[in-house]
């Protein structure tokens, strides 16, 4: 969707029609649930975020502003929210740690038994990796947006993803 389309849309929430939000929602819910799962790790929490992230866009859309990168927007909108409910969940519930020998014997039984899927060949990536190759892959955003979202260099943003990429060939073949 281009920024323009996206505004029309935008228009269309801020004027109480549903339309706007439906066709934004069918452009970019897998983009958002995919921010969203990568940073909470649990689909059923990510489902349950991504539900309320376009409950929340309905009602904040008159605060974009035209012009500045709708991905980008929502993206920061996305992953301020992943990051508050993982807050407020750890606030509700104490942790209950995995010692590591389970850890490690559960990932050689995976790796093992299972061809890696392309959702465990990503789990393999570090945190910041994975987090780049989403953005960049299914938020369709630009090395400069990933690196002015994250706050990183632009060509540290670039070198990580592409040392993602090669791990992520590795592991596939």
């Amino acid at each position: 969707m281009t920024d323009q389309r996206f505004e029309e849309q935008i228009r269309q929430i801020c004027r109480n029609n549903r339309e706007g939000l439906r066709t934004i929602y069918e452009d970019y819910c897998p983009m958002i649930f995919s921010v969203i799962s990568d940073i909470l790790k649990n689909r059923q929490d990510a489902e349950d975020v991504t539900s309320e992230f376009f409950i929340h866009l309905w009602d904040i859309a008159d605060t974009y502003k035209p012009g500045r990168g709708h991905r980008a927007w929502m993206i920061t909108i996305a992953r301020n929210m992943a990051i508050d409910y993982l807050r407020k969940r750890n606030r509700e519930t104490p942790s209950a740690e995995i010692p590591d020998y389970l850890l490690k014997k559960h990932f050689a039984e995976e790796q093992i038994c299972h061809k890696l899927s392309l959702e465990q060949a990503l789990m393999t990536l570090k945190e910041e990796e994975r987090q780049i190759v989403n953005l960049k892959i299914m938020g369709e955003l630009t090395f400069r947006e990933i690196a002015s979202l994250l706050k990183k260099p632009q060509g540290t943003v670039a070198w990580c993803y592409r040392t993602a990429i090669r791990k992520l060939r590795e592991v596939q073949s």
